[in-house]
């Protein structure tokens, strides 16, 4: 999908009114509006996907971010290395809105008034379209040049392998072969998959955009508990993690709904929740 050039918000969250966003420009027809919303108002939740879409597909300040984070990870990794003693060393990092951006397939469900599908996804990850966050690109290809192992932990699962790899060759990243992927099993928790790394690699690094990519501490829906483990690693972060900034989705998510409530439902949290005046 094209980028939307134009996102006007008739929102606010607080008022009884309902919230409507109306989408103009050249991304999106008439004829495309009108097998959606069809400039109807559509929900707070899914106008926080397109606004925070905006932000990623054309911020400065996020590509900045990026950088940033990618730039902090190769002095931390010349660092290891000049210091490392032990077995080979490996980076563990996530894939999505960690090294590409998914953000046209959350603005494609937002258009047509609908949350994240399973089937829309799938096809996102079958048209190997996603870009690569700036700085990722040249992070990990020093990475290799540097003799240090990459695995590509995702929870992508297996039926996404050929476009992921497809995606990941294209856009020039290294390691891209079977070995290297690790995908979804049974669960989401990625434990199983960073033990399996550890049994012939010490791992110098670990990125990702969300706090599970790190430890499974971050994968409870209770938002105390994931802050509490926030200040218990708050000595990892920048050191050992890095973390990629990604507004648009996460378990953040799940934590504030208390699991995945249908839109509606996300909506009325979302209301309530937020600080106001």
């Amino acid at each position: 999908m094209k980028l939307v050039k134009k996102i006007a918000l008739f929102a606010t969250l607080g008022a009884v009114a309902p919230s409507c966003i109306v989408v103009a420009g050249n991304g999106v027809s008439n004829q495309e509006l009108s097998k959606g919303q069809n400039k109807q108002a559509i929900s707070p939740t899914l106008g926080g996907k397109l606004f925070t879409a905006a932000w990623m597909q054309r911020s400065a300040e996020y590509q900045a971010l990026c950088i940033q984070s990618f730039d902090w990870a190769k002095h931390r990794l010349a660092d290891i290395i000049a210091k490392h003693q032990g077995k080979p060393l490996a980076i563990v990092t996530d894939i999505d809105e960690t090294i590409i951006d998914n953000s046209p397939n959350a603005v494609h469900q937002a258009l047509k008034g609908e949350d994240y599908t399973d089937k829309s996804w799938d096809e996102w990850c079958d048209r190997a379209d996603a870009v690569a966050l700036a700085g990722a690109v040249k992070f990990f290809n020093y990475a290799d040049q540097k003799g240090v192992k990459v695995f590509y932990i995702t929870n992508r699962t297996e039926r996404n392998r050929k476009g992921t790899m497809a995606n990941l060759k294209k856009l020039g990243f290294p390691q891209v072969d079977d070995a290297s992927f690790l995908f979804r099993g049974d669960t989401s928790d990625k434990t199983a998959r960073r033990n399996e790394v550890l049994k012939n690699y010490d791992i110098a690094l670990l990125l990702g955009d969300n706090l599970g990519d790190f430890d499974h501490l971050f994968d409870t829906s209770n938002e105390q508990e994931r802050l509490n483990a926030v200040q218990k690693f708050e000595n990892d972060f920048g050191h050992r993690f890095i973390v990629l900034p990604n507004p648009n989705y996460g378990t953040w998510e799940k934590a504030m709904n208390g699991g995945y409530p249908p839109l509606k439902e996300k909506d009325s949290k979302l209301k309530s929740l937020l600080k106001t005046y």
